[in-house]
């Protein structure tokens, strides 16, 4: 069994990991000259930086690969488990710790805001229980199969809705609950873990703390990065052929079959075949003479970056791997990013992982990953919004840090929605497909199989499953589960 593979993103990766161990010749073809996608690395003179996601969860997706494979994980990928998951700051000077442990984080919350500690344990608690109830079953299984829904656990969640919190927005249940306007903040940014808005998107994506709080945060040895050097080395060591700067120019579709791809002006057979494109782009760019998924591709798109990769060269002992300065008026943020634009006073993500490699930056230095949300590209003035941006956030910063930032940056990298979109082929540069912002939004993404092509199939971001890590690697495990032997 041949089967072809377009993107060396971690889905993708995955996923040809899954079809060597079936034993299957596997093919996997990258328009780029490294494998990862957005789960890459930038090296800035003596600074390394990983170039997108910074947060590691839900590692046993990764140990699974390995484990099938016959090969004993903690021989080959690393990571700890996070004391603290992120620091907060606010610009009145207001600080919580997020500690992991939630007795210890519940209590900070009651001695920094007042707010009852059994509050915050009893959100916790209704996130891990809205998880279990449907996180396994909707995030670990194809929607679009009728054996999905004939199981226990799916009638057990059905019978559930009025408690799931569908037809009401995260930020309400978080209202409702947990009172002081900061902790409620801190709860809300949670949508954005998948491009989201927390005053629109659904309740019941008020699951996503447990992935935190109830299974841990996590850092790999040796940073993000780490992940995508496993699994490729895992896939090659299984005897995965890796073509780099080998762009697929077309699917070849005949009788109903997904046949071939088209790559360099060479047709190369296959007998099954495996995306980890931008779904909007296979069927624009590989499949245009397609019947055209239009529901689907033309959903709201979910929230870009702007990454600033800074050198700095000064070290801040306040500061840990995860930390977040939050924007004095969240829901005009949010409003502004939906019209296109960059708020004024935005929430500032500071990742630092010299903290725990400190090879990453020179003796005395950090690297700072600095990143805002940022709307989808649109055609806006890139080059207007960056340089003002970065004014706000560096005036930002040094006021909440009493110290000058702007001063301390010795060397300086830029990624933007425009960039995002050339280098991972993301539509309009939207890190996570289409937005969640919709309470069907689980079941208005992309199936991981085609309905009208035998033989195609999807992982990736912006299908089944939805963005982040944890979900790229479940949707090569739904396509394992899907395809046949």
């Amino acid at each position: 069994m041949k089967i072809g593979i377009i993107g060396a993103g971690v889905a993708g990766l995955a996923s040809a990991v899954r079809m060597a161990c079936r034993g299957y010749d596997v093919d996997v073809y990258e328009a780029n000259a490294y494998p990862g996608g957005k789960l890459s690395e930038i090296i800035v003179e003596d600074y390394r930086f990983d170039a997108g996601p910074s947060l590691f969860t839900m590692p046993q997706y990764v140990n699974e690969l390995f484990a099938m494979a016959g090969v004993d994980p903690a021989l080959h990928f690393h990571y700890q488990q996070l004391p603290v998951i992120c620091e907060y700051f606010w610009s009145d000077g207001v600080r919580l710790s997020a500690w992991a442990d939630k007795d210890y984080f519940a209590r900070e919350v009651q001695e920094k805001l007042g707010v009852p500690a059994q509050n915050v344990l009893r959100v916790l608690a209704d996130s891990e229980r809205k998880y279990y109830l449907t996180g396994r079953t909707f995030l670990e299984k194809s929607l679009h199969r009728h054996d999905t829904w004939l199981t226990k656990d799916v009638a057990k969640a059905i019978l559930q809705i009025p408690s799931l919190d569908l037809f009401t927005s995260m930020n309400k249940v978080h209202e409702k609950y947990l009172q002081h306007p900061k902790l409620v903040q801190l709860f809300n940014r949670y949508a954005t873990y998948n491009g989201s808005n927390p005053y629109k998107a659904p309740g019941l994506l008020s699951i996503i703390p447990h992935f935190e709080y109830g299974i841990g945060a996590f850092y790999p040895r040796g940073g993000m990065h780490s992940i995508t050097k496993g699994i490729y080395g895992l896939a090659k060591q299984l005897g995965v052929r890796f073509h780099f700067n080998s762009k697929v120019e077309e699917i070849k579709v005949h009788k109903g079959k997904a046949t071939a791809l088209r790559v360099k002006g060479e047709t190369l057979p296959y007998d099954r075949i495996i995306s980890n494109m931008d779904i909007f782009h296979v069927y624009k760019k590989l499949l245009p003479n397609e019947k055209q998924p239009n529901h689907i591709l033309n959903q709201q798109k979910s929230t870009s970056a702007l990454i600033f990769y800074w050198g700095i060269r000064q070290q801040f002992p306040a500061l840990d791997l995860h930390n977040i300065f939050f924007s004095d008026d969240y829901k005009t943020e949010f409003d502004y990013l939906e019209s296109g634009k960059i708020y004024k006073d935005p929430t500032v993500y500071v990742n630092i992982t010299s903290k725990c490699t400190p090879e990453d930056a020179p003796a005395g230095c950090e690297n700072w990953f600095t990143m805002i949300n940022a709307p989808y590209n649109a055609g806006q003035d890139w080059d207007a919004l960056i340089a003002e941006a970065r004014k706000r956030i560096i005036v930002k910063l040094s006021h909440m840090l009493q110290a000058d930032i702007g001063g301390l940056i010795e060397c300086e990298d830029i990624l933007d929605p425009r960039s995002i979109e050339s280098r991972t082929a993301s539509h309009l540069g939207a890190l996570y497909g289409t937005s969640s912002n919709n309470r069907l939004a689980a079941f208005l993404r992309h199936p991981n199989f085609s309905h009208r092509i035998k033989n195609l199939y999807f992982c990736g971001g912006s299908v089944h499953p939805g963005g982040g890590i944890p979900l790229a690697l479940l949707s090569a495990r739904i396509i394992d589960e899907l395809m046949p032997d």
